[in-house]
């Protein structure tokens, strides 16, 4: 995983964080020309990870805003393979970022609606506000999920709310199974090279360039070369074939996530077209 956070790790990872400026640029992996600025509004920052306000194309200004992150981020610690994390009480904070990734105010969770390390590794949290109030009170609109797989080769950035860093790439293509440790994930996205994500990285919004929605929500790379253990993810194609990309980071889908949002942005595993594991 693109590992969450501690206090002593702070200074050692400041030395390779400096801010990216979120503008307007060519992709260093394609020709493509980036369609337009992709800032930091939305974006937060948790106490070890990174993290976005998010809301379904059905959700309404009234309902209750979702904040988006990892499965590994959560304050109870790593799911094992198989849990899920369903509508458990959470009073954890997060500190929301306007678009020069400036901190704006503080938004608290009242639960963990839905999180897990299985088969994806995302965690949603409802929060005590709606997004009516969010806009109201810092004039900040939530980011949308999109509702459609990514495509190979868009252009996205990476928007760290931890470190207030953006990381501009494209996508490189899927992996059929990624595997961590004791922890497997279907269809991830893989990046190109550029993204050299880092600790605190975690749970950052994957967005599309053209569209500034989000297509994936980062989460690990491999750092070491070593073979499917933790922090070196490897590919397990269909047939078994293994292969071991050192450097190359990787990010969870977020499109299936969509049909499981119901009415009030509550999380309906039992919801048509919903494919998120159930407890």
């Amino acid at each position: 995983m693109n590992k969450p956070l501690v206090g002593a790790l702070l200074s050692v990872l400041l030395l390779g964080a400096g801010v990216a400026p979120a503008a307007a640029a060519t992709n260093p992996d394609t020709a493509e020309v980036r369609a337009k600025a992709v800032t930091f509004a939305g974006t937060v920052a948790l106490s070890n990870c990174s993290g976005s306000v998010v809301r379904a194309p059905s959700s309404q200004p009234g309902d209750p805003a979702l904040v988006l992150s990892n499965g590994h981020c959560l304050e109870t610690g790593f799911p094992d393979p198989g849990e899920v994390v369903l509508n458990k009480a959470s009073t954890r904070s997060f500190t929301l970022l306007n678009a020069a990734g400036s901190g704006v105010g503080t938004l608290r969770a009242s639960k963990i609606a839905y999180g897990t390390m299985t088969d994806t590794d995302l965690s949603l949290y409802q929060l005590t506000r709606t997004y009516a109030q969010i806009e109201s009170s810092y004039g900040i609109k939530a980011l949308e999920l999109d509702s459609a797989r990514p495509t190979q080769g868009r252009a996205i950035t990476v928007a760290s709310g931890y470190w207030k860093r953006t990381y501009s790439c494209a996508v490189d293509g899927f992996a059929y199974r990624l595997k961590e440790g004791a922890w497997t994930w279907k269809d991830s996205v893989r990046y190109t090279s550029a993204c050299q994500t880092i600790g605190g990285t975690s749970g950052s919004p994957v967005i599309d360039d053209a569209t500034g929605k989000v297509v994936a929500v980062n989460n690990t790379g491999n750092e070491d070369g070593q073979r499917c253990t933790d922090n070196n993810p490897c590919e397990v194609a269909e047939d078994g074939t293994v292969t071991v990309r050192k450097g190359i980071n990787y990010a969870q889908q977020t499109y299936n996530m969509v049909p499981c949002i119901g009415t009030g942005n509550q999380i309906d595993l039992n919801r048509a077209g919903c494919t998120l594991p159930k407890p």
